[in-house]
């Protein structure tokens, strides 16, 4: 079974922790070395307290779900012999009250538009066939239950 980490570390720096004027800003360590500057959303918690330049968990979400999507769909068409030029996906992910009356990541729409050349192309049906089953085997869309839509827009 495989593992994954990440350290997520913030420091009050002599701010206001108890009146609660305190920055959200922190920092994401992974175990490559990168650090990404993390923050809570201004949609959230007003600005100055939140960093609007940062990464906030309700971006990382949809882009984990993105990603997943892409490196599973590139790996299928790889195996079908469709050479890949580029993938580009503008998810999109809505923040509402789910069932439980609760906020949460209430749907993520997945966008992505992909470029092949070479004389194998998928036609419609196939490139439809092959994000119905990035969906089906992608890790993160699997571990959530937030509904994850894939919506491919079909390039020239």
């Amino acid at each position: 079974m495989a593992q994954y980490t990440a350290q997520v570390t913030w420091n009050r720096d002599g701010q206001d922790f108890l009146g609660n004027h305190y920055s959200r800003r922190h920092v994401w360590r992974f175990d490559g070395g990168v650090e990404v500057p993390g923050s809570s959303s201004p949609h959230v918690v007003p600005l100055p307290m939140s960093d609007a330049s940062a990464v906030d968990p309700e971006e990382a979400f949809v882009a984990a779900l993105s990603s997943c999507h892409m490196l599973w769909f590139l790996s299928l068409a790889a195996k079908r012999r469709f050479c890949v030029e580029r993938y580009v996906d503008d998810a999109l992910g809505v923040m509402g009250v789910d069932e439980a009356g609760r906020m949460a990541m209430t749907v993520v729409t997945l966008r992505p538009v992909v470029e092949f050349s070479g004389e194998r192309r998928p036609g419609v049906d196939e490139l439809e066939r092959l994000h119905h089953m990035a969906h089906e085997a992608c890790f993160i869309a699997n571990s959530v239950k937030t509904e994850v839509r894939c919506e491919p827009v079909v390039s020239g």
